[in-house]
């Protein structure tokens, strides 16, 4: 009769200890996906910020243009605040029609910056670069 009782304590630690194990591999799953999701959350927070950052600083150098357009002799600085964001803009004169853009947006903690060319402003301006820079 002590053999029966011995193998029924073994099987029963046998099903504990399987228990257990079952649930320390489920409970690393749903870590590792509630990880996941978080970094995911977060890379697609940051993705909307830098879109938004990049919009904001295409919209600070329009509006840089339309400062050109409406005074052909303009040369200064000038910033927008839109949404979550702000940016700003500088216009230097490089001689006769040619111009320089410098723009700058932040949104959150994404910095966007552009730099735009302009090589003729009468008739109509001429934009003769316009890139994404990572400084001036």
């Amino acid at each position: 009769m002590l053999q029966a009782t011995s193998y029924k304590l073994e099987s029963g630690y046998i099903l504990l200890i399987s228990v257990l194990v079952v649930s320390a591999v489920g409970v690393a799953v749903s870590i590792a996906v509630i990880l996941f999701g978080l970094g995911s959350s977060r890379s697609s927070f940051s993705m909307e910020q830098s879109g938004q950052s990049k919009s904001l600083v295409n919209a600070c150098a329009d509006e840089a243009l339309e400062r050109i357009r409406e005074d052909t002799a303009f040369t200064g600085q000038g910033n927008l605040s839109l949404g979550q964001g702000v940016c700003g803009y500088n216009v230097v004169s490089l001689g006769g029609q040619n111009r320089l853009i410098t723009a700058s947006s932040t949104v959150g903690t994404v910095i966007r910056k552009a730099s735009i060319n302009i090589d003729a402003i009468n008739p109509k301006i001429n934009v003769s670069s316009w890139l994404e820079v990572a400084d001036f």
